[in-house]
């Protein structure tokens, strides 16, 4: 049995997770919950949120940082907690996991609307109260409306990032936690398969480039 890794695939915690994984070279499987079924999601974890990792030997791990956190002491190397920066790494890591992420979902929700539409109206419907019970009634259509000042509140947040990346590959010089935890977020303007990050936050865009390249799948030679 390898690790399963239980997602919802425009989740930004679970595009950090994955990548993680993937960078690590852990073996795993990844199971998209469905969004109104989660009977094995709850019989693995014992809760209802992704992402969740279920290990080979049975343990499972909820929440990115934590699932982060438990690959770097069983898959030490390659680290994501470089020696002398692991501070500022997990510091980061809470900044995104946050405070970027509370300034940039907005513009997010329009497509997750339509994502779970398609998945059907009771899906969206679903997707919909959840939202709503936790921001209150009218929550997505008001978001949705906004879209003018969420795009602003959006590249004020992501204009200082883009201009720490003019002249490095990742933010404190070596790959590290604070690299996926801001791919994740950027997976926002992603998960629908064409890439909306502003065209002119382009060392966003090569970053982004630069994270979702790396994979666990050994390249082979064609025959």
């Amino acid at each position: 049995m390898t690790a399963r890794l239980y997602q919802f695939f425009s989740s930004p915690f679970c595009a950090k997770a994955r990548k993680i994984l993937e960078f690590k070279g852990v073996e795993h499987e990844v199971v998209e919950v469905d969004y109104l079924e989660r009977k094995e999601l709850l019989l693995a974890s014992e809760q209802l949120y992704v992402p969740a990792l279920t290990l080979a030997g049975g343990e499972t791990i909820v929440d990115s940082t934590r699932i982060a956190m438990r690959m770097e002491e069983l898959y030490p190397e390659p680290t994501i907690l470089p020696p002398g920066w692991r501070g500022l790494h997990i510091a980061l890591n809470h900044y995104f996991d946050n405070q970027l992420e509370d300034a940039i979902f907005p513009l997010a929700i329009a497509d997750e609307a339509a994502h779970y539409r398609r998945q059907g109206k009771d899906r969206e419907a679903f997707w919909r109260l959840i939202r709503e019970r936790k921001y209150g009634a009218g929550f997505v259509d008001r978001v949705i409306a906004a879209e003018a000042s969420n795009r602003a509140r959006a590249m004020e947040a992501l204009e200082p990032l883009e201009d720490a990346l003019k002249d490095k590959a990742f933010l404190l010089g070596r790959i590290g936690l604070a690299d996926f935890a801001l791919y994740g977020q950027l997976f926002y303007f992603a998960f629908t398969g064409e890439q909306k990050l502003p065209a002119q936050l382009k060392n966003l865009r090569a970053f982004f480039d630069r994270i979702d390249r790396i994979s666990s799948v050994v390249a082979t030679e064609p025959a």
